[in-house]
């Protein structure tokens, strides 16, 4: 499978990335190995294979909720490196 331009400008817009020419073309070309490989995962014959939920033979060890003692305001903001009151501080990322 070949990745061409329009592809990659279409991902990277969907992405939120920038490509120079160069960065472009070896998007393209990386992105065009990993399509032929997964390609390849075509050719193996899966017949008879149940299909995986997890990849762990784990199981989940349910537990009761139980109400217990909870961190006070005041112990979870003893340690706090900026605090205002009774919140947090924390540096703004929203312009």
């Amino acid at each position: 499978m070949n990745i061409n331009e329009e592809a990659i400008k279409k991902i990277a817009h969907l992405a939120r990335l920038d490509f120079d020419e160069k960065g472009a073309t070896e998007m393209a070309e990386s992105m065009t190995r990993i399509l032929d490989w997964v390609e390849k995962l075509n050719e193996v014959d899966t017949d008879g294979v149940k299909p995986l939920t997890n990849m762990s033979h784990e199981v989940n060890a349910f537990r009761e909720d139980e109400v217990k003692d909870h961190l006070s305001r005041e112990m979870a903001l003893k340690n706090a490196p900026k605090k205002d009151d009774d919140y947090f501080r924390v540096p703004k990322v929203i312009e």
